[in-house]
């Protein structure tokens, strides 16, 4: 038995490379990528983060995230109709070439293949393989559906909440006065491969109790399916971390919310479609609230009185070494105040082996950060201000 799981799980990997989703969430993430790095460098002249960090995220956040999905799902003994795959499957390749990560989190594709599901079956179609995969959704529970649902919400909250806020990408926008003001966007896309049992001939039951779930086939497969989770934010209002944890922890309230009418579902199959509803709405809900509430409120990142707002630290750079922050406020440069990127510049320039800076903190007290300065250090220490003059020589990374 053990040995008929093992292989079964390998050819459930092979099918895995199989999906054309797969390599489509790959090229894209590289796109976002190339997209990335074009408007940075429009803005500053300068690469901030590596070409190369859409797909180490894409790959490498979702792998655990993945792993718990399908103990979730397997331990459940749920068996998802492979029409139901193949759906998800398709709206994840047209969501995904939009370029638009948003649509792609699960509360909207899963949500809305399960309303598809619930139609299809009502259609005729003349194609022998597609009428086939339509009569696969036939008299499948839509709990399978919602339980997939649920879970796939819960990875999204809990990847937005520990891998959202990190490696932001600063940008210039105009605000509502026309002023320069900066902002920081998240754009992200993870890849989470999930092991499902689907309807075959390769496994059974291996205890009495399992499986939990109830489905018309006795028997089962295993399959590894790539599922895309997208996330987009703008922050001009708060710290990134601050703002995008908060949408983290709404969209695990939103989570807990679908859970509970997945749980009704058992005993009321059509909470299943009702949590589908909740999940899309709830969703749209969480990042249209979060814009306007964003959009009303005085930017973070503009010019201060006290002196200079970090808009962000350019990894590898004097900067960084320094401990300098994204949001702190930078007062005294070498002993002289500073009000301008200017001045800033200008009073770097007093002592060019030796840096020392005053600054303010997230609590507002006051701080020292200095350093010696080489001369093969970038000239700029590597520092992002909102400037409307700005003019950097050289790429810093």
């Amino acid at each position: 038995m053990v040995e008929a799981w093992v292989i079964e799980l390998l050819f459930g990997i092979g099918r895995f490379f199989l999906n054309p989703a797969t390599y489509i969430l790959l090229l894209v993430a590289l796109l976002l990528g190339f997209r990335r790095i074009k408007r940075e460098r429009k803005d500053f002249n300068v690469r901030i983060h590596p070409f190369n960090l859409e797909w180490t995220e894409l790959t490498l956040s979702g792998i655990l995230a993945g792993l718990c999905v399908s103990v979730v799902m397997i331990t459940l003994g749920a068996v998802v109709p492979l029409g139901f795959i193949v759906i998800t499957s398709l709206l994840t390749i047209l969501f995904t070439l939009t370029m638009q990560p948003r649509l792609l989190s699960p509360a909207i594709v899963l949500g809305l293949s399960i309303i598809i599901s619930l139609f299809l079956p009502s259609m005729s179609f003349t194609n022998v393989l597609v009428s086939n995969l339509i009569k696969d959704l036939t008299g499948s529970p839509l709990l399978v559906m919602a339980i997939l649902l649920s879970v796939l919400i819960f990875a999204e909250g809990l990847l937005i909440l520990r891998k959202g806020h990190a490696h932001t990408s600063p940008k210039y926008i105009k605000s509502k006065r026309g002023k320069r003001i900066g902002t920081h966007e998240a754009k992200k896309l993870w890849m989470i491969p999930v092991t499902l049992l689907i309807p075959g001939d390769a496994l059974t039951s291996v205890f009495e109790w399992w499986p939990v779930i109830v489905t018309p086939y006795m028997t089962f497969s295993l399959l590894v399916v790539p599922f895309g989770v997208g996330f987009h934010q703008e922050v001009q209002a708060s710290l990134p971390k601050t703002a995008i944890q908060q949408t983290g922890r709404r969209v695990l309230l939103l989570a807990l919310v679908v859970t509970a009418l997945t749980v009704g579902a058992y005993w009321l199959p059509i909470l299943a479609i009702v949590a589908a509803v909740v999940a899309m709405v709830g969703r749209e809900y969480i990042t249209v609230r979060q814009k306007m509430l964003d959009d009303d409120k005085v930017s973070f990142f503009a010019t201060n009185e006290k002196g200079l707002v970090i808009l962000d630290v350019i990894p590898i750079s004097p900067a960084e070494k320094m401990s300098l922050k994204v949001g702190e406020i930078i007062t005294k440069v070498n002993g002289t105040k500073v009000r301008s990127e200017k001045e800033f510049y200008e009073a770097l320039q007093v002592n060019r082996a030796y840096c020392k800076l005053e600054v303010l903190d997230y609590n507002g007290e006051v701080r020292f950060a200095q350093r010696a300065l080489y001369d093969n250090e970038h000239h700029e220490l590597g520092i992002l201000f909102i400037s409307d003059e700005k003019h950097w020589s050289n790429e810093a990374v």
